[in-house]
């Protein structure tokens, strides 16, 4: 026993690894776009901080050889720091996922002095996770809907899951175009306040508040 807890300990972690590509690295997050290749398994390994997955498609796996679990566009899971496991990927169509590993930068809590609403919640939106680390939402933009004008507090990775242009309009009238796309990941920083419309295509998009 004590031989496999030790095996366990040394581990690797589950990134960097084949079928993988970093998208963002800073203080508080390392973000991945991972693949789980039909028949593939990976190294097992050792989750060194908290993670959260967000699902890009319909697919499946197994995790450590046993029976086959379901993804679904859209969904967010929480994994906790010290779980060792291994997976392979068995749907025809690859699981496809963003992975984000959550450092454990110390950031103090923001009071919102702007007068406007908080980012979240929202009209439309669904709460899909949690915890003490996180908040995820699951939003929608309505095309022609401009967004009331809204303050972030919190840093938020944003994680895209359609084709479209989202306008976003700054308090001092500062106007972005943002063309998003499946699977496109961001880091945006709080103390924001700003509006944002649909004005092509679709926008759908998971966003992890960071606490």
């Amino acid at each position: 026993m004590l031989g496999i807890a030790a095996s366990m300990q040394t581990l690797p972690p589950p990134f960097p690894r084949d079928d993988a590509k970093l998208l963002i690295d800073n203080e508080r997050v390392t973000v991945w776009d991972a693949t789980w290749p039909k028949g593939k398994a990976m190294p097992a390994y050792r989750t060194v901080d908290d993670m959260v997955i967000v699902e890009l498609n319909d697919a499946a796996y197994r995790v450590n050889g046993k029976d086959s679990v379901s993804a679904k566009l859209g969904q967010a899971a929480f994994m906790k720091r010290g779980v060792s496991q291994s997976e392979t990927g068995t749907s025809d169509s690859p699981r496809h996922a963003i992975v984000i590993d959550l450092k454990n930068a110390k950031v103090p809590p923001m009071e919102n002095k702007s007068g406007y609403p908080d980012a979240f919640p929202r009209e439309g939106i669904k709460k899909v996770l949690d915890n003490d680390r996180v908040t995820v939402w699951d939003y929608s933009w309505t095309p022609g809907k401009p967004t009331p004008m809204h303050f972030h507090a919190k840093d938020v990775v944003t994680i895209y899951a359609s084709t479209g242009e989202i306008r976003s309009t700054a308090l001092d009238g500062t106007v972005t175009v943002n063309s998003v796309t499946p699977g496109l990941a961001r880091f945006n920083p709080r103390n924001r306040t700003h509006t944002e419309e649909l004005i092509k295509g679709a926008g759908r998009a998971i966003i992890v508040e960071l606490k």
